[in-house]
This record gives structure tokens, sequence and C-alpha cells, in this order.
């Protein structure tokens, strides 16, 4: 497929559903080579499969971004395999929300583990492919409550401010390389979750707004082709909040 990602390999994890599933078949659009990620008993063959219908290339790679060994092996098998590592992005992520002062150190630690932990354990042999190459894009997935803050989200919020405080680290390392390192802060996204709540409780988070609408997965796509792409060279260590004015 042409396009702006040409000749570009592209890892996604978390590319099951959701934000994940529709930023990898954006990247497969543009004509990267998307390697799509996530454990293996997610849904991740049917996202391959719908960007090799549409004319794209992809593979699948069963990983637990928990795992530091198994993240290290499959970022190697990917440059191996294809050529090389261009862009990653870092979206695996999970909640187990509760109010702080009844938050169990299981519930503190897995999502630490997964969203923090993840990013570092996946980005770390990641970098030292795009070093080598002397190019390189690392995109990842914050949250618009990494910056403001949720109440029953301590353990989520404080991931997702972890993540940004390592993009602007690997930014100012990584520069010199030609290698760049952006965040990207969703709001309220149209997800299975959302679709369960209630209209008094939409009408509540509308409310908050000043786009009154949800955003949708394809919204965060639009940006991480943004910063993937050419336009997107001269961007780096920043946080783009996509919230639709929730938080400004």
């Amino acid at each position: 497929m042409a396009g702006t990602l040409q000749g570009k390999v592209a890892m996604v994890t978390g590319a099951a559903t959701g934000i994940g599933a529709a930023c990898a078949r954006a990247l497969a659009r543009e004509g990267a080579v998307v390697a799509c990620t996530s454990l293996p008993t997610d849904p991740t063959q049917s996202v391959a499969d719908q960007i090799t219908a549409a004319g794209g290339r992809a593979i699948v790679k069963s990983l637990n971004v928990t795992d530091p060994e198994a993240c290290q092996r499959v970022v190697e098998e990917i440059a191996a395999e294809l050529g090389g590592l261009h862009i990653l992005l870092n979206n695996a992520g999970i909640t187990d929300d509760g109010l702080f002062m009844r938050m169990k150190p299981e519930s503190w630690r897995k999502v630490l583990a997964v969203n923090l932990d993840g990013a570092f354990n996946v980005t770390q042999p990641a970098v030292k492919v795009m070093v080598k190459q002397r190019e390189g894009r690392i995109i990842s997935i914050s949250s618009v409550v990494g910056l403001m803050g949720n109440p029953g989200q301590a353990n989520y919020s404080a991931s997702k401010a972890g993540i940004i405080g390592l993009t602007k680290s690997l930014a100012r390392e990584l520069g010199s390389r030609n290698i760049t390192a952006n965040a990207i802060a969703p709001g309220y996204i149209q997800t299975p979750m959302t679709d369960k709540l209630n209209e008094e409780q939409k009408k509540a988070l509308l409310a908050n707004l000043a786009i009154p609408r949800l955003g949708t997965p394809d919204d965060i796509a639009g940006v991480v082709l943004f910063l993937a792409g050419p336009d997107g060279a001269y961007v780096t260590g920043e946080v783009i909040n996509v919230s639709g004015g929730l938080y400004m």
C-alpha cells in the first residue's frame, strides 16, 4: 500500500481492540507493515486479517508486556523478520479502579506493572534497534487523567503520569539519534465500557466536554499518524491532549 509510511515497520501493543486496533489499521493504511501484539487470549488475529483484507500487511505476535524477557524476544523477532522497527506504539493498558484509602497493594502493582513497567519493557529493546537504525518514533498512550487526576483512579493516573515523564526523558536522550518520543493523552473514548453508561451518566459526562461527544479510537489514530509520519519529524517530548476539551 502506498502512503506516508511506506517501507516502515510499526509495532503496536494492545492491538486487539479499541485504540490499539484502530491505530494498527491506520498505520497499515499509510503503508507500514504492522506487528500487532497482545495477550494470546485476545482477538488480535482478526485485526491482522482486516489489515490484510484491505491490502495491507500485518503479523501477529503474542505478548505479555509485564514479561521483560518476552518483550525483548518479540521486539528482536519483529526487527529480524520485518527488516527493522521504525514506529513503536505503547498502547497496552488496564484499569483496576477503587478509592485510594481502600486500594489493595496488588491493585496498585498490577496497573503499574502493565501500564508503566510494560512500556519500559517494550521500549528499551525497541530503542536499541532504533539507535542502530538512527531512526525511530516512540508514541505512548497516556491519558487525560495522567494530567488532571481522577477520583478512584490513583493507580491508573499515576501510571499514565509516569508515561509522560518517561516520554520527556526519552525525547531528551534520543533526539540526537533521529528518534522522537511523544505521548497522547486521550479523554473519554467510545468503548464497550462507555457503552454501558446509562443516559444520565452520559449526560453528566458530556457536560464536562467542550466538544459534546465521546471521542473515537479513530480520533486517536489520526494523531498517531501525524506523530509517526513526516509531518511529525520535528515534534518530540510532547503530550498531545485529545480529550474534546475535558482538560485545557
